[in-house]
Order: C-alpha cells, then structure tokens, then sequence
C-alpha cells in the first residue's frame, strides 16, 4: 500500500513538473532556422504547439501571409499542396484554444510569437486557431509616437491605454505592434534567428499577401526544454 502511494505521489510530481516548463521548438525553413521559446504560462497554447508539432503537422506548410513591417503569419494545413497564387488562411484544424491573455508580461514586440484566430464578429471570445500562428515583426516607436499612439487608440476603445515600462522599452527600443495586445495570445518568443524572420517579411507577395515564391516550413522539431 505504501508502495502504491510513493508511486501515486511519484507520478503526480512528474507532471506537475511537466505543466511547468518553457519548450525550445525549431523550425527550419527555405531561409533559415528559427528557434522559439513557448511560455509556460500560456500552457494551453505551448501544449497544442508541442503536440501539433510531435505530429508534424507543420512540416511543409507555407508562409502564406506576410505583410512588411508586420507579420508572417502560417499554420494553414491547406498550404501544404497549395498551388502558386491560390489564396490561404482559411484552413485548419477543427477546434479552437481559448484565449490566454497576459498583455503586460507577453506583449507584442518584434519576435513575438502568437495566434491567429477568426474575426470579433464570428468568435466574441477571441478564442485562438488550433494551428494557424504569426510571428511579430512591426515597427519602432518613439516615446512620442507610443503616446501619441495610446491616446488614439484608447479612444477608439473607449478605454485608457498604459504601457508598463517593459512594454515601452520593448516598442521603443526593438519594435512591435502594440495594437494587438491584448486581442490575440502570444505564447512564445523567438529566440534565434529573427534575421530569418526578417529575410521573410521582406518578400514581395501578391494582392492577398501571399508570397509570390514560396517560403515553406520544412520541419518544426522539439530541441529541449527547460524547468
């Protein structure tokens, strides 16, 4: 009897220490390798992501929208036959995450890894898409500009906008987009090979924000993690 208890005890120590880690995944690309970070607080996004990548439900799926000085935004499980200029982002995987807000200690600066998700109007909750992702690129601010910026915007939400001071450094030092705080998760960072990221948000796409030449995700895979 003790015997079962000590393993009892054993196996639910294992997984407590499981649901409290930050997961290192890499993607390899047609431009490069970028390596990301999944937060541990957002555990429902970070464990979607492992199994979907555990799955390689990524490998091969394109970039399919990328806007400069913005995003570039895959996941579309349609992109991974798609043919040239077919327009992308509809697709998915059947079911939705719930959101996982943390706007003051995960915000949207340059690296940033989030969740797409379906527009306001069709999904109140602002609940994320199964597999579909972006990574941040955006833009620097001055302190002027990000004040200038909070003002407006806080008016058309008819709220009072603050940046903590995390948040300030970050969009006046190495950019982002601060409008999407709060309306979409992010659930991880890059943290190698933003260059890469960079290479991306430069292609020059169609009408529909898809890359004229393909830039593909040729596999996602778990390097390590970390307590």
């Amino acid at each position: 009897m003790k015997k079962m208890l000590l393993i009892s005890l054993l196996a639910l120590f294992v997984a407590s220490c499981a649901t409290n880690r930050e997961y290192l995944v890499r993607m390899n690309t047609t431009e490069g390798t970028i390596d990301l970070k999944l937060y541990k607080e957002t555990k429902e996004h970070r464990d979607n992501f492992i199994k979907l990548v555990k799955e390689h439900k990524y490998d091969s799926l394109l970039f399919h929208r990328v806007i400069q000085d913005f995003m570039i935004q895959s996941g579309d499980p349609d992109s991974k036959k798609a043919p040239r200029g077919k327009m992308l982002g509809e697709g998915d995987l059947g079911y939705k995450i719930p959101a996982e807000f943390m706007p003051e200690l995960y915000f949207h600066k340059r690296g940033a890894l989030a969740a797409a998700r379906e527009g306001n109007d069709v999904n109140p909750e602002k609940a994320s898409s199964a597999s579909q992702f972006y990574i941040v690129w955006g833009t620097v601010f001055t302190k002027e500009q990000l004040k200038r910026f909070a003002e407006v915007y806080g008016k058309r939400l008819g709220k009072e906008i603050k940046f903590t001071p995390e948040q300030e450094k970050a969009y006046t030092t190495i950019g982002g987009t601060p409008h999407l705080d709060g309306e979409y998760t992010v659930f991880g960072e890059v943290v190698k090979g933003l260059e890469v990221v960079d290479v991306i948000q430069r292609k020059r796409c169609d009408k529909n924000d898809r890359p004229l030449e393909n830039v593909r995700i040729l596999n996602v895979e778990l390097v390590k993690l970390k307590k």
